[in-house]
């Protein structure tokens, strides 16, 4: 399987009482496939994955795959903070019909390099599904060397990495890795066209929770080596990136999404966006709704 394009980590939607909104979360599942989104996240960290029951979890995943019905690759947020318990998750996510495992790097624990390089395999050689690497740094407070993911690329399980660090040099890396099997994924929009243009397969995005369309756009345009035109819309595409930014993910985009009535909010520990970005708020809808009309044609 190979994953690349515009895939989006979909924002889960809870209704007024803080319930999964099911009605919501159908409506965006099936505008983002509609827009021509090219792969979805269930369940990573912009959908909350740690705030979410057992139950709430596999309700969300069912109802992707039911909805994508083989149009387009469905991807599990797996990732747990112990291994035994990751392939135990990534299993369940089998069962319920997703196509791959997003697994991020093991949070809080911070592993060495070495005990990454057993986590994964372990998970690759157990869990059941294809196997997407996924770094962040600041969420989990370790970070996957590319050095790390030379040792782990050659797995047959292990097909992606989604790559949140935004330094170049960092991509350049990875992309040494690149190959038939293995895809590089870029994980931070300010940069994914930049990413893209040296060759990277796609990008999993936040924006296109709210700009669907236009990232697809985006990322035809830059897959394509067209870096002027690629360029010209990332520029357009600037401002959305900074608000998304304002405060932590996934309340900005929560925001955008809960004023086209998907959605009302968040769980705590997060809390609905700061009153003082309301305005900010307004404007980067406008600006979406703009972009979406342009893509659409």
């Amino acid at each position: 399987m190979r994953i690349h394009g515009s895939i989006t980590a979909l924002a889960t939607p809870f209704d007024a009482a803080g319930r999964l909104d099911i009605d919501a979360w159908r409506r965006l599942v099936e505008s983002q496939i509609t827009a021509g989104t090219q792969a979805i996240v269930v369940a990573g960290s912009t959908g909350e994955a740690s705030a979410l029951e057992d139950d709430e979890y596999a309700r969300l995943l069912e109802s992707a795959v039911a909805l994508a019905a083989g149009r387009i690759p469905v991807l599990a947020g797996t990732g747990l903070s112990n291994t035994a318990k990751t392939i135990r998750l990534t299993r369940r996510a089998a069962e319920l019909g997703a196509d791959a495992a997003l697994v991020v790097t093991p949070p809080y624990v911070r592993p060495t390099q070495e005990g990454l390089v057993a986590h994964y395999n372990a998970i690759a050689d157990q869990g059941g599904l294809p196997v997407v690497l996924y770094n962040v740094p600041p969420r989990t407070g370790g970070d996957l060397l590319p050095e790390t993911v030379a040792r782990l690329c050659g797995h047959p399980n292990i097909v992606a990495i989604k790559e949140a660090r935004a330094e170049p040099e960092r991509m350049a890396a990875l992309l040494a890795l690149r190959s038939q099997g293995f895809a590089v994924l870029s994980g931070d929009d300010p940069t994914c066209v930049r990413a893209m243009l040296a060759g990277a397969d796609g990008v999993i995005s936040v924006a296109s929770n709210v700009v669907p369309a236009t990232f697809r756009r985006l990322c035809d345009l830059a897959r394509a080596g067209e870096a002027g035109s690629a360029g010209s819309l990332d520029a357009r595409l600037a401002p959305l990136y900074r608000f998304l930014a304002i405060e932590p993910n996934p309340i900005p985009v929560k925001a955008l999404l809960a004023r086209r009535g998907v959605g009302h909010g968040l769980r705590l520990p997060l809390l609905p966006l700061s009153a003082a970005y309301a305005a900010e708020a307004e404007a980067m809808l406008a600006l979406a709704d703009q972009l979406e009309q342009q893509a659409r044609g």
